[in-house]
């Protein structure tokens, strides 16, 4: 067929977890659709159970830090 192109590959995002801040590599991770329709990214299970289901508090824990993964990237 003529002036088909074909699809280009896209890059997969960046993502970041929503508890500690990290990166998350492309093909790893967790995703999570809250109750709204928000998509949350989650890097590990310790995120996801200390986000979702002990629903702790980030700034309170010293092994999540977001803001100094933020500060040092």
């Amino acid at each position: 067929m003529r002036g088909v192109r074909p699809a280009r590959a896209q890059m997969p995002k960046e993502m970041t977890c929503a508890f500690c801040g990290r990166p998350i590599e492309p093909g790893t991770g967790r995703m999570y659709v809250t109750e709204r329709g928000e998509v949350v990214w989650f890097c590990s299970s310790k995120c996801y159970k200390n986000a979702i289901i002990l629903r702790r508090n980030p700034r309170k824990l010293k092994w999540a830090r977001p803001w100094l993964v933020r500060a040092l990237a």
